[in-house]
């Protein structure tokens, strides 16, 4: 065959899971300039070839919501599965400069950003200067400040509202709304930013308003509100974390969502694979006065700056004072108790929820953030979903409980989150696919293996993922980091 037609890499001897097209056979897979060039019974003829006989080969995971947004804490990610790694529910803003550093920096995986709801309010009600790119750094370091949590005036929302439109126009891929954050903003603002979206074409990503399980400001009226935004605008509303955010309602919870689905409105869903949560323990919900609304104590948080179980009120207190953006654990479900697994495996039971990780970034003792360091030194710490929410998936949800197929759990992981997004960001329809003319963003494990490390108490890479490659580029080779490789690309939106 002349040269033009011979592929850069051939992998051979896979079964070959395509979750679009339902394709499940072996198959050899052809990858020439970053593109799947060739699925075929027979391998083409490649200047390289890999045998990977016994493994899965299948879409690499698109993760809609990770907040771990360094080359460290994406290269976990990587070795988790992920080729495509999005800051959606907090985002950023300016995106330019968001987008400009990671490109200068260069990342392992692909990324991108929504516009932040939350770093728009922080600079207009509290002057926050944008010129770093926000995301999660502002966000945890201006916790302290008076007036994002609260009400806007109208002028002040349109000044907001305005930030974000110009932020979707630089290629955000949608609008962050960390609305639990600040609980005080109001329904109108909330409605008159849907509407936005919906007049951009993009879609939401909401953390809601309400996590508690008493009345009134439940998790169900968190979800309905989301419901009803896109209901009333006509908007795409993505829900973060139904597992965490619905907590014990998530039975009426999904009910309302799937009711909701069967008369048109828009409303998608995600999540991930454990019973605790990570945030900053400043939040509003963690105030020792509101825990019981979520059936907590302040023993049910660890403090990640000492490694710390919180004694009482008082010490929770002191935190919240001395280090309000400090991150925290939250234990919502005891990981030991079959009642509490069992509300949680009924988050995955809600059709068409996709798993993402809410992966969050590694911090060292006294919780300052952790450098570009790898590999992962033992005195960092991070929330266990960091690092193995997709390898817990197939160990836990797939191979041990049988609550998903392993091609549903890849649907979830690479093609839905994929077919979330390509409505607003076209780039995406050549994601979580093995088809010809596809990205080559790849995973390539073995399912009876495949495992979680990762726990509260130590860092730790998923095992059982051989092979993941980024655009043909392999940043995990034989199940070790690539050292240099960076080959990640940055994912925007159509400019409106």
């Amino acid at each position: 065959m002349p040269s033009a037609d011979v592929c850069d890499l051939v992998l051979t001897g896979a079964r070959v899971i395509d979750p679009e097209t339902g394709l499940d056979e072996v198959r050899a897979v052809g990858i020439t300039g970053g593109t799947i060039t060739a699925v075929a019974p027979a391998a083409p003829p490649a200047r390289e070839t890999w045998d990977v006989s016994g493994q899965v080969l299948a879409p690499g995971f698109v993760d809609l919501h990770s907040h771990a947004q360094s080359i460290p804490g994406l290269r976990l990610q990587a070795l988790d599965g992920v080729t495509t790694a999005l800051e959606l529910e907090g985002g950023a803003l300016p995106v330019a400069v968001a987008y400009a550093r990671a490109e200068a920096e260069g990342r392992p995986v692909n990324f991108g950003y929504s516009a932040s709801w939350t770093d728009a309010r922080m600079h207009v009600l509290d002057g926050v200067p944008l010129e770093t790119g926000g995301g999660l750094d502002m966000f945890s370091a201006n916790q302290h400040l008076p007036n994002w949590r609260g009400p806007a005036s109208s002028g002040d929302v349109s000044r907001i509202l305005g930030l974000l439109e110009e932020a979707v126009g630089d290629g955000a891929l949608g609008i962050g709304v960390l609305v639990g954050y600040a609980p005080d903003s109001g329904r109108a603002e909330y409605f008159r930013l849907a509407a936005l979206a919906a007049r951009l074409g993009v879609p939401t990503f909401t953390h809601t308003r309400f996590i508690s399980t008493e009345e009134p400001g439940t998790s169900l009226e968190g979800a309905l509100e989301v419901i009803a935004a896109a209901a009333g605008t006509g908007a795409h509303m993505h829900m973060c974390h139904v597992n965490s955010t619905s907590s014990r309602m998530i039975d009426e919870v999904a009910a309302a969502i799937e009711r909701a689905r069967r008369t048109g409105v828009t409303v998608s869903t995600e999540a991930y694979p454990y019973g605790a949560g990570s945030t900053v323990i400043g939040a509003s919900f963690l105030a020792p006065e509101v825990l019981y609304r979520m059936g907590l104590t302040p023993s049910s948080l660890t403090y990640l700056g000492t490694g710390e179980r919180v004694a009482d009120a008082d010490r929770l207190a002191e935190l919240r004072a001395t280090d309000p953006g400090g991150l925290a654990v939250v234990h919502f479900f005891d990981e030991d108790d079959d009642a509490d697994l069992a509300v949680l495996e009924r988050s995955f039971l809600l059709p068409d929820t996709a798993i993402a990780t809410d992966a969050m970034p590694l911090v060292g003792p006294g919780g300052a953030p952790a450098g570009d360091v790898w590999p992962i030194p033992p005195d960092l710490f991070t929330h266990p979903r960091s690092a193995g929410s997709y390898a817990r998936t197939l160990r836990w949800l797939v191979r041990e409980r049988g609550v998903l197929t392993l091609t549903e759990a890849l649907r979830r992981s690479s093609l839905l989150p994929a077919q979330i997004l390509e409505g607003a960001v076209p780039a995406m329809r050549r994601k979580g696919r093995v088809q010809v003319g596809a990205d080559a963003d790849l995973v390539v494990f073995d399912p009876a293996t495949v495992t979680d490390r990762a726990t509260y108490t130590a860092v730790a890479p998923s095992s059982g993922f051989r092979h993941v490659l980024v655009g043909g580029t392999p940043v995990v080779r034989d199940g070790e980091i690539v050292p240099g490789a960076l080959p990640g690309r940055p994912i925007r939106a159509l400019s409106r």
